[in-house]
Parts: C-alpha cells; structure tokens; sequence
C-alpha cells in the first residue's frame, strides 16, 4: 500500500522518499524473508525462553530479598523492595535467532549494589537446577555475569537506582533515573534505554525488523559482527538500518536493504550517523561530542546511541576492520543491484566469508587452560585484549592489511605426556592428540594424563611490497617479536592468571597449516591455488609492484566534525530509482555454480615468542 498521508518525520533530516514499495519491491520482500527462514527460531524455543525469562525474574525478587535481610532492612521492606529484569539487544528488538543470547538487565534499588548482584545473585544462579553455568565478567567495560539457562544463553548487566522500591511497572525512559548514579551503572541503562528508542524513532517497527533480520544476517555471514574484534555490534547495525528506515518511512523489507547498502556505502565516514538530536541533557554527564572530547574526534565510524546519554557505539572500530566493513558494504551494493536486475540472488548476497582462504598467512594467538570454567573467563580476556595488538600490527609499517577474524576456537585436549602437554600450549598439536578422545587417554597407560582447554583466535595479514624503487634480492624478514611479546606481557597482566595453568602463544602459520574446524566442515582450498591479491610478497623477493595499501587516515579523509550541530548532511540527496533497477518485473536468475609450525624465512622471520607455562618466552625456530 502506498502510504502517502500526512506522517511525522522521523530522525534529523527529512524522509528522501515517503514512496511506498514498488511491485518489484513486493515481490523482492517475499524472496527475501523466504531466504530468511533459517533465520527464526522454532516456536519451542521461543516458549523456553519465555520460561527462562519467567525464572529469572523468580530468582532476580529472591536475590533483592536476600540483599535486603543482608542490611538489615524489615521482612517487609525487603519483600516490598521489588526488582524487575529489562531484555535488550536482539532480544528486545525482535530479531534472535535459534541459539541466540538474551541480554538482560537486572534494575535494584539503591541498597543493592553491584557486589550483592556478583556474589547473592551468581551464587542462586550457580544453585538453581535451570542453569546450567554461570561465570562472572567483573572487570568488563560493562561488568556482566554469563549463564546459561535450559539451554538459553544469557548476558546478565547490573544497575540500582536511587529509589527505595523499583515497582514492576517502571519503565526507564526517564532521565532523572540517572541521577547520582556511577558510570558502570549509566552503562548498563544505556543498552535497555537505547533499544527502547531504537523501536519509538523507525516509523514500522516489523519492516525495520525484517531489514534488520536480512543486515545482521548478512554481517554475521560475512564476519563482520562482532564489536570485541573491532567490527560493529548488534546495536551498532541496528542504528544504521533503523536511520534508512527512518530516510524511506513507507518501505518494505526490500526497499530498507536496497537503500541501506547504497546509502551507507557512500556515507562520508566519520560523519555520524545519529537517529536523534543529541541532548546534552542536565545531568552533568558526559556525552559524545567531537567538538569537546578528542577522543570522540578520533572515531572512525561514529554510530551514537540515541538515549541520553549519547554515547558512540563503534568505538572499537580500527583503521583496519573500518576498510574491511567499507569493502564489503560495496560488495553488498553491487550484488543488490544484480538481485533487483534479476541476475542474482539474495542468496549470494549471504555467501559465506572466505577468511581462512583469504590470505596466505596468519597469526594464532592460542590462550589455553588446565580448568575449564578458568579458561571461558581467560580467553574472553584474551579476545578481549587482541584489538590491541592488531592495533600494534597495524603501526609496524610492514603489513598492508591486518583481519582479526571474529571469534575463537574451541578445543579440549587429552594428553598423556607432559611433552604432548607443552605442545598444546605452544600451538604445536601433535597428531596422535588431535583426535584423541578421552576413552582412548584413558586406555593410555601413563602417569602424566592431563586435559587442557584451549580457545585459539586468527589474524589474517597481508605483507607489504616495497616500492618499485627498492631492490630485493633475497626473502625479506618480517619481525613481528615485539608488538606479540607486549600483547602476551598484557595479557599475562590479568589479576586472575595463574601461570601453572594458563597459557598464552603467538606464533605465525602459512594458509596450509590452517587446522580443519577453522573451515566448519567445508571444503579446504585446493593446495596450490594462489590468491591474486594486490599486496601478495613474492617468496623470492622479486618483482615486487604494488606499494603499501593507503589506510583510511592517510587518504585525505575529512576529520570528524567539531559543531554538534552538524552531525548529519542536511539532505541526503534524491536517489533515482535508476541507480537500483531497471524497470519492470525482476528477470528470472541465472543458475550461478555453486603442518603446523612456522613460516618459513623466505615468506616471513619466525621471529613470534611463544610463553609456554614457565611464563619465559622462547623465539620459535623457523622451520624449513
């Protein structure tokens, strides 16, 4: 339907266009949710959930109580004290998925603090038959407690208010909840409020969420999901489709995916993107403003939450993963211009990345543990720190390209030799261990049986070529020791590591040495099927080409704005309906075809340590 009466404008700018879908947009939204089915999940599922959720909120009144008779408050007050939990992030927006986390907040009143949610409210998660595992996170940006219920992961944030009773009618859009609260408390509002704004600024709550659906599906696809790594998180793209959704107020599904590629392909980055008018608010809070703070002048992809107070959701985004996201939002729009042409389809638009076939070398950085419960805490904490050797990686002038790939990998090991034991921790997986299960360590006669837990994380690097003045006449070295070993040393710096059971190792691996589950049951590359790529070193050290890949820093890029007042473009300009498609019905598509250790010296110097469990570090040998 075309919907062309009078409307509010939503966000800052006026709507490009209040047009309703066109029948090739209407016949494109049903191709697409029909590519999204997978996506849902199952009506079970969704009734556990709400079982959990039900739970929770049990457990959430027990743990105010028990806080309450802690200080000494009347068996009346402490009943009367309330709590309630607030659902955020996918959840909350409407677009989880099978196996998806639910962010939830729990709200006390001002006599509960965060050392009663880490100790009353873990110890009745730990206790309760539901649940399954519960770790806390206490030293996070947003402390957190992790667990898993009935099978439904759960993300638990804490914040009181200064209220005495929190009623379960409370909603939290009111600023004045705010007041005199400390920041790690802002925080965790922060996620509940922004989510709830997010909703009230999209004019169609069940086309933003349709388009959402298709963005996050396409961003995890193409791994480019995860805001520990640098990239943008569940909030951040959800800000970006909800400000098309508020340019094309009248769109379906297709029109919000269409336009969202095109748009944010062309944005002129660090412009913000922002669904509201930033509110400095009268709470004496800091809020993100370039013109005040550098640090906020130094985001590369500002994306502002729109609850005050304002903050940047994309702070984590690097030179590095910023060029990666631009190529492939403008791989997004030429394959959008083909699926509305009819020359392909939304499927090809979710094809699966191709890191681990993408370069030729890689960094692992492999955390490992005796205890398991130790080792989800250690390697979150390792993970965690890996931006800023990325970081480091990317100032060494050497490599054109540096990819933190989005998450870990998961292994458990049953050695029977404190030599197999070392390996593992040095990343050197020997292959007998590599299968073995623990029936068969068990059948093993051996007094040094252990187990060890092991989460290994991948950086994809692409060296850079010497200008064409510059002669090579061997393999040139690469010499990566120093930014690795002030990782390790950082990492190591945990208060929590316990350097009897914990381990940390870097080392390099060519794409050959990469281990099967990396490749999740697909196919390994073909050996000896190269990849062109602009900056490829050749092994000889001759002919090289190409000079160093210009980041975005060093491209003439305008900073970001100082005025608030001018966070966006005034107009977007009209987009004409012949940048997407010819005219006329979508044409039927065509049917499109579907040993570890490290590098050597002639593609790159060795030179990694390792820190095996005796905390010194060892130069690993090249090998030949």
């Amino acid at each position: 339907m075309n919907q062309t009466t009078e409307q509010r404008d939503y966000g800052v700018t006026p709507p490009i266009s209040r047009d309703g879908p066109s029948p090739q947009e209407i016949t494109l939204a049903a191709d697409l949710m029909t590519e999204l089915k997978g996506t849902f999940e199952s009506a079970e599922e969704g009734r556990t959930r709400e079982a959990v959720l039900g739970r929770v909120t049990k457990l959430v009144k027990e743990f105010i109580y028990q806080a309450c008779i802690r200080r000494n408050l009347s068996e009346a007050a402490a009943k009367a004290a309330g709590g309630k939990i607030y659902t955020f992030g996918s959840y909350r927006l409407g677009v989880h998925g099978p196996g998806s986390d639910i962010d939830t907040l729990v709200v006390a009143p001002k006599h509960v603090d965060r050392q009663d949610f880490m100790e009353i409210f873990l110890d009745l998660l730990q206790k309760d038959d539901w649940v399954e595992e519960a770790n806390p996170v206490p030293d996070a940006y947003v402390p957190v407690i992790d667990a898993k219920i009935k099978g439904i992961s759960m993300d638990f944030t804490f914040a009181r208010l200064a209220l005495s009773v929190i009623p379960d009618d409370l909603e939290l859009g009111d600023d004045s909840l705010l007041k005199n609260l400390d920041d790690k408390c802002v925080r965790s509002l922060n996620g509940s409020r922004s989510t709830d704004a997010i909703l009230r600024l999209v004019p169609n709550v069940h086309v933003f969420r349709d388009a959402l659906r298709a963005i996050k599906y396409w961003a995890q696809r193409r791994a480019i999901y995860s805001n520990v790594s640098g990239f943008l998180g569940g909030i951040a793209w959800a800000l970006l489709v909800a400000r098309v959704c508020q340019l094309y107020p009248n769109g379906n599904a297709a029109t919000i995916v269409r336009r969202f590629f095109l748009i944010m392909s062309m944005w002129k980055w660090p412009q913000p993107v922002v669904l509201k008018k930033i509110e400095e608010g009268n709470l004496n809070m800091r809020v993100w403003n370039p013109k005040i703070y550098p640090s906020d002048r130094a985001h590369k992809m500002p994306i502002i939450t729109p609850a005050y107070p304002s903050m940047c959701s994309t702070h984590n985004v690097m030179n590095c993963t910023f060029e990666i996201i631009q190529e492939e939002l403008k791989r997004g729009q030429e394959l959008i211009v083909r699926i509305t042409n009819g020359e392909a389809k939304w499927a090809d638009l979710f094809t699966k990345h191709t890191f681990f076939s993408q370069y030729q070398y890689y960094l692992q950085i492999i955390a490992s543990c005796d205890d398991e419960e130790i080792q989800k805490k250690w390697s979150k904490t390792v993970e965690s720190k890996g931006r800023q050797l990325v970081g480091k990686l990317e100032e060494s002038g050497t490599l054109a390209r540096v990819h933190p790939f989005v998450k870990g990998f998961n292994k458990t090991y049953y050695t029977v030799t404190m030599q197999e034991h070392a390996d593992i921790v040095l990343g050197n997986v020997p292959p007998a261990v590599a299968n073995r299960t623990e029936e068969e360590a068990k059948q093993i006669e051996s007094n040094e049986r252990q187990v060890i837990h092991t989460t290994t994380f991948y950086i994809g690097m692409e060296i850079t070529r010497p200008p064409p003045s510059v002669t090579t006449t061997g393999p040139r070295k690469l010499d990566i020791s120093i930014p690795t070993s002030e990782f390790m040393k950082t990492a190591r710096s945990w208060e929590l590591y316990q350097n009897d059971i914990m381990g940390i190792a870097v080392r390099h691996i060519k794409n050959s040495a990469l281990p099967d589950e990396v490749f999740e049951g697909a196919p390994r590359p073909r050996k000896g099927l190269k990849r062109v790529a602009k900056s490829k070193v050749p092994i000889d050290g001759e002919g090289a080409q190409a000079t160093k890949r210009r980041r975005p820093s060093d491209d003439g890029q305008t900073p970001t704005p100082v005025n608030p007042q001018s966070l966006v473009p005034a107009q977007l300009p009209a987009i004409p309906a012949s940048d997407f498609a010819q005219a006329g019905p979508p044409k039927t598509p065509d049917p499109i075809g579907n040993p570890n250790g490290a590098v050597t010296e002639a593609s790159a110097n060795g030179a990694v340590q390792v820190t095996p469990r005796n905390g010194k570090p060892q130069p690993q040998a090249a090998a030949s």
